[in-house]
């Protein structure tokens, strides 16, 4: 039976701290529990391009058992955003410029489909996964805090992982069930 490789964006702004902490977590919790996944992550901006996991960020995955990517900060293309089964943003300013991008490259997005449907751009909000979201869905900007703020946001993010993993999984499983298949 082929394997189905299932692909996933994370996005920020500068592609240094959140979305490189969210790739890196989802990477290391599918890897662990045998689930077929392809992460990146990619920022909004491209003032960060070339930059690598920013330290603070880094330090904090270390702290908490996590291995620290090997990445440098890019910008996301409108035209990539249907290459990803799933596109998942930090905040909801992140999502209205994912969706601009799109607009402004052709790419159809579909407002709340089933998750990673096939041949649909999925935009979402990370946190849409999160069981104890109460208001505000953006995930923490550390950036201008201090070492608890992006502990804060790492603690987010693990999380609101396994339910993102279940999510995806429960769409694997349909897929093969459907015989469908991910990009």
């Amino acid at each position: 039976m082929e394997v189905m490789l299932f692909h996933v964006l994370m996005v920020c702004t500068g592609n240094i701290c959140r979305s490189t902490m969210a790739q890196q977590v989802l990477t290391e919790v599918a890897k662990a529990e045998g689930v077929a996944l392809l992460v990146d992550s990619a920022g909004t901006s491209d003032e960060e391009h070339g930059n690598p996991i920013y330290p603070p960020a880094a330090r904090v995955l270390r702290e908490f058992g996590h291995d620290i990517p090997d990445h440098r900060a890019r910008r996301v293309r409108g035209l990539e955003l249907s290459d990803w089964d799933l596109v998942l943003a930090m905040t909801g300013g992140h999502v209205r410029t994912l969706e601009r991008l799109a607009a402004q490259s052709g790419v159809e997005v579909v407002r709340n489909p089933l998750i990673g449907a096939a041949d649909v751009t999925d935009i979402r909000l990370f946190r849409e996964f999160d069981p104890a979201v109460s208001g505000d869905e953006d995930v923490p900007d550390p950036w201008y805090g201090g070492h608890e703020d992006y502990v804060e946001t790492l603690e987010t993010i693990e999380r609101v992982t396994p339910h993102l993993l279940d999510a995806i999984r429960g769409r694997l499983s349909a897929d093969v069930v459907g015989g469908a298949s991910t990009r």
